[in-house]
């Protein structure tokens, strides 16, 4: 391997990582630009430096409330106009049985994100987190992207760290990181120009860790974005971590084309993916866990990922709309045994974890 870096010319970025040294823009520039077995071995250098040969995952439960959403980004699948024949949303009793339907589940995770809503009252999302909490006093709630928090502002005429509270009392331990797309101001307004800023968003999320609430956060690539666009995401994260430590994993999100307004594009290719996650666990040095996204990537290529930078695949999921309506080929769920597999299967040690990365030691079969 050191002749493949020597070869690469990264014998310099490779000198940094072993020190723990930040690396800059021009840094992640000369890593897309490297071979992809370089750029593995070094982000797997930093994986096994901060992880060893631990592999995580979550007994999980994903409840997608709605997909009538106003905003309607052109990357977006999921989201249907009111009324939309493919459109849904919804009862509480409806997400209650959704809950109660598991509960001999040993699941340690719930997951809950769905649309920017025309008519939904800020009750409502209230009322669902209430819900799982007394069903589920066990689990870790993890619901409400920092978008939907800035849409529940905007309808209940609260300020944002208002409803962060309200939903930190009603339940709420922890924001997904969806919504963040790319950052760049360009992207944006040419895909989803009704979506808040990037400033807004970095600043909901800072908000949230200053009151408590920790978040993932995430990057949508693959579509019209340039690589330079992709660091300065990056970048973004990582000095917003700088400020408040409160990203627990990143989760780059690949881009599927399929039923979107930018169907015309291929999406990024295996290689792209495992480049990217590679550069994203080289690049954000203070965020401690790398998804690979099993459901986005397929479980095959989230193994491989595993030696690429992540330390993390998710969890048993079941019942993800967002990704496959969009067509993903990857299955709707796995098992906890098929997930230990895949890891093992890849060389790694399998630790079931809770929402919060605070491994399981204690399992109730």
């Amino acid at each position: 391997m050191e002749e493949l870096i020597k070869r690469a010319g990264l014998e310099d970025i490779e000198r940094k990582v072993m020190a723990d040294k930040r690396l800059s823009f021009e840094d992640g520039l000369r890593l897309y630009q490297a071979p992809l077995l370089a750029v593995g071995y070094l982000a797997n250098l930093k994986r096994e430096r901060l992880h060893g040969k631990k592999a995580y995952y979550v007994y999980n439960q994903h409840i997608n409330y709605s997909n009538e959403c106003i905003n309607l980004c052109k990357f977006c699948a999921f989201g249907k106009p009111k009324g939309h024949k493919e459109g849904f949303t919804l009862s509480l009793e409806e997400i209650e049985q959704k809950i109660k339907e598991r509960l001999q589940e040993p699941i340690k995770e719930i997951h809950i994100v769905g649309s920017v809503h025309p008519d939904l009252p800020f009750d409502y999302y209230v009322e669902i987190v209430k819900m799982v909490r007394r069903l589920r006093p066990e689990v870790v709630i993890k619901a409400y992207t920092v978008t939907e928090i800035a849409h529940f502002a905007r309808i209940s005429g609260k300020s944002e760290e208002e409803v962060l509270q309200i939903l930190k009392e009603a339940g709420l331990q922890m924001l997904p990181g969806g919504g963040a797309e790319v950052f760049s101001s360009r992207v944006r307004q040419e895909l989803c120009p009704k979506k808040l800023s990037a400033e807004r968003w970095l600043s909901i999320a800072k908000l949230a860790h200053q009151l408590g609430i920790p978040s993932n956060c995430t990057m949508l690539y693959g579509h019209i974005e340039t690589i330079e666009e992709r660091l300065e995401h990056l970048i973004a994260l990582r000095e917003a971590q700088d400020e408040t430590g409160g990203f627990l994993c990143f989760i780059p999100l690949s881009f599927h084309p399929k039923n979107t307004k930018l169907s015309h594009l291929p999406g990024p290719t295996a290689v792209d993916d495992l480049k990217t996650i590679a550069i994203s666990r080289l690049m954000l040095d203070n965020i401690p866990h790398i998804k690979a996204y099993w459901i986005m990537l397929t479980p095959k290529l989230a193994q491989v990922a595993l030696s690429f930078g992540a330390d993390d695949i998710d969890g048993t999921i079941i019942e993800e709309k967002i990704t496959h309506m969009a067509q993903a080929t990857s299955p709707q769920c796995l098992t906890r045994s098929e997930l230990e597999a895949m890891i093992k299967e890849a060389g790694y040690e399998p630790v079931e974890r809770d929402g919060l990365f605070r491994a399981v030691t204690k399992r109730v079969v």
